[in-house]
């Protein structure tokens, strides 16, 4: 049986998060036919074929899985035995990091995200992909590299860090014929049509239990499962929609619609980024944290 080179157990810890060899190698910052030869390699190795192609990309086996956890801990106690964590350089570094977050942080982070590292970090890509009831499991398994909106359900074993505070403003059709900003009254929101977000991860829950005890009982006329859309709806009707403040802000840019202060005061809440504590100390991991701290922090 052939010696267990260390490099060949990072190409399969990135193959194991990427889903796919060509990204692992990416990551990496080596050819994707030294990628594929260390794949070989182990899988002649444990003999077991590892990873298998599926229309999701490179899926681990159920022996795949059951080394991930032991290789990882491996790779890092070899690490600090080594007397040094290797460093992360943006400017040279040509890898990709995977987010989840909400719909909402798509149109708030995302754009001042990716031209920020367009300018400071060519190489780095940025996967996002939606919050979802698998992405602590993610998280912990480095298959995600951070996390980004209204997680209150993560359980121990994770640290986090508020962005920013979140308050709630109320948008309608810039020419609607009968709401005019900047507030609203009571009356003339509830004589209205809403539309309704039913997304998670975006604090919404607190709207509907604040109007609950308020009495405030809105005829809701659509129900959607994502914000992506909303300011469209919102300038081409006559509905109403609650938003968070920052999303408000950026989508009045986009649509003819009007940023109104609701009748009644809800509370804010916080978005934070989220992480799990095996990548704490992992400098590209610290370095993403940091970057996004910067770019979202209060003072912006």
């Amino acid at each position: 049986m052939a010696k267990l080179d260390l490099d060949w157990l990072h190409v399969f810890i990135e193959i194991y998060r990427a889903g796919n060899v060509s990204r692992a190698a990416e990551r990496l910052g080596i050819a994707q036919a030294n990628a594929s030869t260390a794949l070989n390699k182990l899988r002649l190795h444990f003999g077991d074929r590892l990873f298998v192609r599926t229309t999701q990309g490179m899926a681990p086996t159920v022996h795949a899985q059951a080394l991930y956890l032991e290789l990882v801990d491996t790779v890092e106690r070899l690490s600090r035995l080594a007397g040094a964590r290797p460093g992360f350089d943006p400017a040279t570094a040509t890898r990709e990091f995977r987010i989840c977050m909400t719909d909402i942080s798509e149109i708030v982070v995302l754009p001042a995200l990716v031209n920020h590292l367009r300018r400071i970090a060519p190489g780095i890509v940025i996967e996002a992909e939606r919050i979802s009831v698998d992405s602590p499991r993610r998280l912990e398994s480095g298959e995600i590299d951070l996390a980004v909106g209204f997680m209150p359900h993560l359980e121990a074993g994770f640290y986090q860090q508020t962005l920013f505070k979140q308050d709630f403003v109320c948008l309608a059709a810039a020419d609607h014929p009968r709401i005019q900003g900047p507030r609203l009254t009571r009356a003339k929101f509830l004589a209205e049509g809403h539309l309704v977000v039913t997304t998670s991860g975006t604090g919404h829950a607190i709207v509907d239990k604040v109007m609950a005890q308020r009495g405030f009982e809105r005829r809701v006329a659509l129900k959607v499962p994502s914000f992506l859309g909303v300011a469209r709806i919102v300038a081409q009707t006559e509905l109403l929609v609650i938003a968070p403040r920052r999303l408000g802000l950026a989508l009045v840019q986009q649509e003819r619609v009007q940023l109104l202060e609701p009748p009644l005061r809800l509370p804010p809440f916080a978005v934070k980024q989220h992480w799990h504590e095996r990548f704490h100390a992992d400098a590209a991991n610290a370095w993403l944290r940091r970057t996004l701290a910067e770019l979202l922090g209060e003072a912006r």
